[in-house]
């Protein structure tokens, strides 16, 4: 088999285009890994979006920029991100209920983890003290007229990157085993719901049960089970490896991955659209962001082969780099949506520059040794 080869500086690392059994993937140069980071890192600090700065769209930004503040000698992400709970209040977003208000205590329990300073948590521990003593059912229909508050529960799949990474980092600031428990119950009610058990994917909710695609399949939008496998990963980060949840959580994991890796383009990146990529065939970043994280910490973590997962990996992250322009602007992230979408390539948005970012803190950590 002919392998081409090219150099990529910037990403660090010497391209494969094609892997055969006598090359070796070699991991990426973790230096020009974390310049690449910072650069993107610093694009997106200059030109602030217009979103909410306690809402999900910044919130998972923040959560790359946190992945960034943990490896960088600088202290300006740091710095950033406690300027903007410090901006904030500590609040979470208005909405009691609703996990895309919850995205943001990710960061301030992060950052509470760092600094141990009470006054980031006390208002999320105000807010899901009271969930805890007010809960709601279980109803996950996405119908609007059968279910008026269904955003008052994990009801859409996005929701399983917003939430769920929240109340266990917040368990693990405070010790307080209801919020563990909360989400793993949560967790599984959505999974029994959307998650598909033939295909090892979730719909974005109920309303795409019956909706197809062009070509038949079933509609699996890119960046929806990005948000379920980056949630997924945030989850197992915290969850104790003798915990009794933990084995069902890393099978769902490994089930998605498997078949996410086949899924990957020729090219590295996964189209918005999982199973028609030929009817959105423009590059995909914020997908294709959450794949690259998720399975490099697979790989680093033992959950993935890495004979079976690193090439993967490695051409996923080649597939982003081609989305850093010069100056550091991320490009080819769908716009905010729920569903497959045809879109601008210089569309750019916080959620990508934090899939990147989450995805280059676990590329750097390949060639890294155990425990790092």
């Amino acid at each position: 088999m002919r392998v081409s080869f090219r150099v990529l500086p910037a990403l660090g690392f010497v391209s494969l285009f094609a892997f055969s059994s006598c090359v070796a993937p070699v991991a990426p140069d973790r230096a020009a890994v974390l310049a690449t980071m910072e650069r993107v890192a610093d694009w997106q600090l200059e030109h602030p979006s217009k979103q909410p700065r306690d809402g999900w769209v910044q919130g998972a930004g923040d959560a790359g920029m946190m992945a960034l503040a943990g490896l960088s000698p600088s202290p300006r992400f740091d710095e950033a991100m406690m300027r903007m709970g410090a901006a904030n209040a500590w609040q979470p977003a208005r909405r009691v209920y609703h996990a895309d208000d919850q995205c943001v205590i990710q960061t301030y329990a992060e950052l509470y983890l760092r600094h141990r300073d009470p006054a980031m948590l006390a208002p999320a521990i105000a807010r899901f003290d009271f969930i805890l003593a007010h809960p709601k059912d279980d109803n996950l229909d996405f119908d609007a007229k059968k279910n008026p508050d269904r955003l008052d529960r994990w009801s859409w799949c996005d929701s399983l990157f917003m939430a769920p990474p929240a109340w266990i980092r917040l368990w693990a600031a405070t010790g307080k085993p209801a919020y563990l428990d909360y989400l793993i119950e949560k967790w599984w009610k959505t999974s029994d719901y959307l998650y598909d058990r033939d295909e090892h994917l979730y719909f974005r909710d109920s309303s795409y049960f019956e909706k197809r695609e062009a070509n038949g399949k079933k509609i699996f939008w890119a960046r929806g089970n990005g948000w379920v496998m980056g949630g997924l990963v945030r989850v197992l980060q915290f969850l104790p490896a003798d915990h009794p949840a933990r084995p069902r959580f890393e099978r769902q994991f490994r089930e998605m991955a498997a078949t996410l890796i086949a899924l990957q383009q020729d090219d590295g990146f996964w189209r918005s659209s999982l199973l028609d990529p030929a009817n959105y065939p423009a590059k995909e970043e914020s997908g294709t962001g959450f794949y690259c994280y998720a399975l490099a910490w697979g790989v680093n973590h033992g959950l993935i082969d890495r004979a079976a997962g690193l090439p993967a990996v490695l051409k996923a992250w080649q597939a982003l780099g081609s989305c850093v322009r010069p100056d550091g602007k991320l490009i080819h992230v769908q716009p905010i949506g729920a569903d497959p979408k045809k879109f601008d390539e210089n569309s750019t948005e916080p959620y990508g520059v934090g899939a990147f970012l989450l995805a280059g803190s676990e590329i750097f950590r390949l060639g890294a040794p155990a425990g790092r």
